[in-house]
């Protein structure tokens, strides 16, 4: 039996059976994939490092042949994925969030069209535009998924639609998608195409795509699910309707290869585990860093969905999973004058001037550490035009938003008075010489 699902005796209700309880996000992600060892006893699993797994007779063995087909490791995070990913059934792991993209892309075929959200991700624009598409005749319809209307997307929708690609929020500008919209529309289309959501930025703590009708979720696990910035790996996790999908997948993973180590299994496993107590704080530093960015005069626009001036915080609020809304709502009871809640750990913001500002802001902050990637405890800070989505062309970045004024930040765990001290030094130091 899983440890997320503990039976309770009758008690004279409901035909004298008592529904079972069921296990909170966290208690699920300490023990779910983690179970102590039959044999030694270990609470924490150990690391697997064999390649190759002696069999008693030819075709009998313990679950496992080879390490590229299957690990003791790879599957308990497998299996912790599954769990933490609220509605996931099946859980499969890969080398990096590329290689995760890769084969699901991969696994359409040829000639296949998708639809995109056009704010998105620019390995993921540009695996799809200069791979998929030389390779395998992929067609992509990059689309603003945000603001068009049904019509618009129905009308996207071909014969050989075989996905609807979201990031919610987009990577950089943290456009905010209504998932359950997507997902409706798509599979009331004769076409059916399947609906993926790209949930990497606000982490499986903060939403439950499969909940909102997604058909699979991915995660680059380097990010928020690891959460200290020394693993790359990905993941994919489906609902339990998709078993036939999640084979095909599997085929692919074990055929290409591009499966994670055991050593990183086990540190992404190890990570999940903090990642309740880590997103909490890092959506309220991230709250407390955009209201302060918001009061300075150095800023001319925040963008973080969480604040109530954000003009789609009330979709934030509703796309919030079950168990992220107790925590908002406990939140705002809390702080009633918060003016928003925490909503993952994601800012952008446009900073007064343009590329020198934005340069000497992110050189001249101190515990916010110029660098790609994001979603580890500690604090970092980039320019999307110039670095994570340089691969975009400058015409279509500038049509997206993303200029040379651009700065997204990866609010960590610190102590948030020290990060907002930062913060409002190196936005003095950056406009300096503006207001001289």
């Amino acid at each position: 039996m899983s440890p997320s699902v503990i039976h309770h005796e009758t008690n004279g209700h409901s035909n004298g059976v008592k529904k079972p309880h069921l296990d909170g996000f966290g208690t699920r992600a300490i023990h779910v994939g983690s179970e102590p060892n039959a044999e030694t006893g270990a609470v924490i699993p150990a690391i697997s490092l064999s390649t190759t797994y002696k069999q008693d007779g030819i075709g009998n063995h313990k679950g496992f042949e080879y390490s590229r087909s299957g690990n003791p490791n790879r599957n308990a995070l497998e299996e912790t994925l599954a769990s933490i990913e609220t509605g996931g059934a099946f859980g499969i792991a890969f080398s990096s969030g590329s290689a995760t993209t890769a084969t699901v892309l991969q696994s359409l075929g040829p000639n296949a069209h998708i639809i995109s959200v056009n704010d998105v991700y620019g390995g993921t624009f540009r695996y799809m535009t200069r791979v998929a598409k030389v390779n395998q005749g992929l067609e992509t319809t990059f689309l603003d998924l945000e603001n068009a209307d049904d019509e618009t997307i129905l009308a996207a929708i071909r014969p050989n639609t075989k996905l609807i690609w979201i990031e919610s929020p987009t990577n950089p500008t943290l456009r905010l998608i209504d998932v359950s919209r997507i997902t409706s529309l798509a599979h009331s289309h004769p076409s059916s195409p399947l609906v993926l959501v790209d949930n990497t930025f606000l982490s499986p703590f903060y939403a439950s795509p499969l909940l909102q009708g997604a058909d699979i979720v991915m995660h680059s696990l380097t990010k928020y699910v690891n959460g200290h910035s020394d693993v790359v790996m990905g993941a994919l996790i489906l609902p339990p309707q998709h078993a036939a999908l999640t084979e095909s997948l599997r085929f692919l993973q074990n055929a290409i290869g591009a499966v994670p180590s055991p050593y990183d299994c086990w540190l992404a496993q190890r990570g999940a585990k903090t990642l309740h107590l880590r997103m909490k704080a890092h959506g309220a530093n991230a709250l407390a860093i955009a209201r302060a960015l918001k009061a300075s005069p150095h800023v001319a626009e925040v963008i973080y969905p969480g604040l109530a001036s954000h003009p789609r915080n009330d979709l934030a609020y509703r796309s919030l999973a079950p168990h992220a809304r107790k925590y908002v709502d406990a939140y705002i009871a809390a702080h009633p004058d918060a003016e928003g809640f925490p909503f993952g750990g994601m800012i952008s913001f446009r900073i007064r001037g343009g590329m020198e500002q934005a340069d000497k802001f992110l050189t001249s902050a101190r515990l916010f550490t110029l660098a790609e990637s994001l979603g580890g405890v500690e604090s970092l800070a980039e320019h999307p035009a110039k670095m994570t989505h340089g691969s975009i062309p400058e015409a279509e970045r500038a049509l997206l938003g993303i200029g040379d004024n651009l700065v997204r930040l990866s609010v960590g765990i610190e102590e948030v008075e020290d990060l907002v001290a930062d913060i409002e030094q190196a936005l003095e130091a950056a406009t300096a010489t503006l207001s001289a």
